[in-house]
């Protein structure tokens, strides 16, 4: 329906501007020295960074829960990007209007984008070698499913097609890398 496909094009928005802001925060952001510094140690360059528009979400509660809701955008939609989680009682339930906050913190960020291009969710990176887990991706969505998700996919997809060969590796630097 069009108030479906109107829903998805404003959560891809919101996750666009998200990834714009995570990249920033890496590329300008004081406290995004350790990621670059990370990326530099992993063999990526600031061509390759900018190109796959990799991160840094600050180390803070709400920073970009704040940000986003004073963007014009509702908790609801928070919630539904799979950028916030929330408070949650001893079972494990949300709270009703519980307290929300960023489910990104201190990591390195990578965009995941859909076939075509559109931004999907985020696969998270640590860098303090005492958090957990060392990976963190966005939660199911209605726009991301990381059992249906080939990480690199939008942008592999026409030399796969071309040379009918697909080389698949594990993690998100090795694609990156290889790409």
């Amino acid at each position: 329906s069009a108030e479906k496909r109107e829903k998805r094009d404003r959560l891809r928005d919101l996750l666009e501007t998200v990834a714009n802001i995570y990249h920033d925060q890496l590329v300008r952001h004081p406290a995004g020295k350790t990621a670059r510094e990370f990326l530099i140690k992993r063999g990526v360059t600031d061509a390759t960074r900018d190109d796959w528009k990799l991160g840094y979400a600050l180390d803070g509660w709400d920073s970009m829960t704040q940000h986003l809701l004073s963007s014009g955008y509702s908790r609801e939609e928070l919630i539904e990007a799979g950028v916030v989680s929330e408070q949650r009682d001893t079972n494990g339930d949300p709270i009703p209007n519980g307290r929300i906050y960023d489910r990104f913190r201190n990591r390195l960020m990578i965009p995941i984008r859909e076939t075509n291009g559109f931004m999907s969710g985020f696969g998270a990176r640590i860098l303090n070698p005492n958090d957990v887990p060392k990976f963190l991706n966005s939660p199911q969505t209605i726009l991301f499913d990381k059992g249906k998700t080939l990480f690199g996919y939008d942008r592999a997809k026409t030399a796969i097609r071309e040379r009918d060969q697909a080389v698949i590796v594990e993690g998100y630097f090795d694609v990156i890398i290889l790409h």
